[in-house]
């Protein structure tokens, strides 16, 4: 395993809002990168994050982590899946929310996988928050989904929790709080 500074593969302020303190915690310093991360056409978020950190580390030559995170609706089929960025960007919560008009079947969750290669070693770590979709957006918090998912365990959205409750219990966190546990031991 390549002892190089690890390199988070996201521009996406609100993730690293929510992951410093994580890898704080570890004792895990990363970098970023402007680097965009490279997405194949897949309907599993573990095989986008297993493809995505072989290009990135092939591009970098640096060892990488980055994630995948997709929101899975039951009664749309798993949709929008993997999808879910250019969906979000495409028709946003209020057209999920119209999707289900009069449907009250409203489990779904949200899937995140974490894919870390460093030359040698390329491994996933999935992490799972089941919950609903709201019937009316709620919160001024958070990011995406979050004002319209409800995590298991909960009456409030992602966006209604505080920053600290979300990452405490967030699909995410799990995910990268696997990887940690692993790299921190591997090193």
């Amino acid at each position: 395993m390549s002892r190089d500074k690890i390199v988070l593969m996201t521009q996406n302020q609100h993730k690293l809002t929510e992951l410093k303190p994580l890898f704080e915690r570890f004792g895990v310093s990363f970098e970023t990168t402007s680097v965009e991360k490279f997405e194949i056409r897949a309907d599993d978020v573990e095989a986008v994050a297993h493809e995505a950190a072989i290009t990135a580390y092939d591009a970098l030559k640096r060892p990488v982590v980055l994630d995948d995170t997709g929101l899975f609706v039951d009664t749309l089929n798993g949709f929008p899946g993997t999808y879910s960025g250019y969906v979000l960007k495409a028709i946003g919560n209020a057209g999920i929310l119209r999707l289900m008009n009069n449907i009250d079947e409203r489990t779904a969750k949200f899937v995140t996988a974490v894919g870390y290669a460093d030359g040698d070693t390329i491994l996933t770590f999935v992490g799972v928050m089941p919950g609903n979709i709201a019937r009316t957006p709620a919160g001024e918090t958070g990011f995406g989904y979050d004002p319209i998912f409800v995590p298991q365990g909960e009456t409030r959205t992602y966006a209604q929790l505080s920053l600290s409750e979300k990452v405490n219990i967030s699909h995410r966190t799990k995910a990268f709080r696997k990887f940690l546990n692993w790299y921190t031991k591997s090193l």
